[in-house]
């Protein structure tokens, strides 16, 4: 996509300012019934790909039809008809494998946790969906209920692949999450690369086994495995120019079964996060010559396998600019800054369709013995409910965005 696009003026239309102040008035109202809801999808949550029983309290809750299936357990729902693009407002189904250990009234019980928010972006979205079909909106609205965010193979991915998004006319795709490295109150609009796209990386070291006491007998591919986990730790910081970043992880390692044998092989298994292309390339060549060398020098020999995970987020700059105003006018403190090499599969929807992912800072909950507030994906993270509605009004401000690169709004009826 074009991250070049045309921006909006930094005082919006008079229509959409109109369209601003009946909408927010119209979420207020819907308020109460999306906590609700959110509470319901929080004690009840559903994994990766079983997503069934979530996406149809939602879709019951959109109260606008059943909307259309996609990619397995997942919903395409038309909620405003009109000329011209759409814009979708997408929110993700799926929970973690965790026990959560909140304590709150409506916690899961069932080793299932919406740990990542995704029961306060169900919510959100909902609140602005139902307040649009009450009393209108300036441009069509679909809302795009996605599976498999979590999990594997990518829920983004396959309905991006789908085609679904090019038959329902979408031009936009705005989506919000909440992110605790950023304080409450704040929200993030950043244009272009804003996460991280992943490379898994598996390394294979071959050496010759033997017994423990007769070292000499061998060659150690453990012993040459942890010379390749070391040596990896310097590419980032020697190969990547520092004010753009890099993140390279070993998080697994395998090798023996026995604390005196000496095995053929060891494996680790890893990733690489980057913000552009070109270090994508430059850090897996680096990084395949290190592994064959150093495994060389041990006596051993080395294969690297890759696969892309996910690309670059980058959000279109028109969206992002075009949301800032939108959102200082809610009472937000707007940030264009942060960017994490956390991954979302949203940015599979960023390579064909204008796409704005908004970070909605937030508490995770109270602070443990450490002193520590819980992150993302902890046992322990719960936002307030008043999260709920801050998601609608940043997905109200991608809305409004969204609605404005299509050309002249109409002002409300009345």
């Amino acid at each position: 996509m074009d991250l070049a696009a045309p921006v909006p003026t930094a005082e919006p239309p008079a229509a959409l300012r109109a369209w601003f102040e009946r909408l927010r008035v119209a979420v207020a109202v819907e308020l109460p019934a999306a906590v609700d809801l959110r509470h319901l999808l929080h004690a009840d949550p559903r994994r990766s790909g079983d997503e069934q029983d979530t996406a149809d309290a939602v879709v019951a809750a959109l109260g606008a039809g059943s909307g259309r299936p996609v990619a397995g357990t997942g919903r395409v729902v038309r909620l405003l008809d009109g000329g011209g693009p759409s814009v979708a407002l997408r929110a993700e189904l799926d929970g973690l494998a965790l026990d959560e250990v909140t304590g709150a009234p409506w916690a899961a019980t069932g080793g299932v946790m919406h740990a990542c928010g995704h029961d306060l972006h169900l919510a959100g979205l909902v609140a602005l969906a139902r307040a649009v079909r009450r009393v209108g909106g300036p441009a069509p609205l679909v809302a795009l209920l996605q599976p498999r965010e979590e999990g594997a193979p990518s829920g983004a991915r396959d309905v991006a692949g789908s085609g679904v998004l090019t038959e329902e006319g979408v031009g936009s795709v705005v989506a919000a999450h909440v992110q605790p490295q950023l304080p409450a109150g704040v929200v993030n609009a950043t244009p272009g690369p804003v996460n991280a796209a992943v490379e898994e990386f598996t390394i294979t070291i071959t050496g010759h086994g033997g017994h423990g006491g007769y070292p000499h007998t061998t060659a150690d591919p453990v012993l040459a495995l942890c010379a390749v986990v070391l040596s990896l730790q310097q590419l980032v910081s020697r190969r990547v120019d520092p004010t753009v970043g890099a993140v390279l992880t070993v998080g697994q390692l395998d090798g023996g079964a026995s604390f005196n044998v000496v095995p053929d092989t060891a494996r680790a298994r890893g990733g690489l996060r980057v913000m552009r292309e070109e270090d994508r390339v430059l850090l897996l060549g680096a990084l395949t010559d290190v592994v064959r060398h150093t495994a060389a020098a041990h006596g051993c020999t080395a294969e690297v396998h890759s696969q892309a995970n996910m690309p670059v987020l980058a959000n279109d700059a028109g969206l992002a600019r075009g949301a800032a105003p939108w959102l200082a006018r809610a009472g937000m403190v707007v940030d264009d800054g942060f960017r994490s090499f956390g991954a979302d599969d949203f940015s599979h929807f960023c390579a064909d369709h204008r796409g704005l992912m908004l970070f909605l800072g937030v508490e995770g909950g109270p602070a443990g013995p450490d002193g520590r507030r819980p992150g993302l994906h902890s046992p322990r993270f719960l936002p307030g409910d008043e999260v709920v509605g801050q998601v609608a009004e940043a997905l109200l401000a991608g809305y409004l965005a969204g609605a404005e690169l299509l050309g002249p709004v109409a002002p409300p009826p009345g």
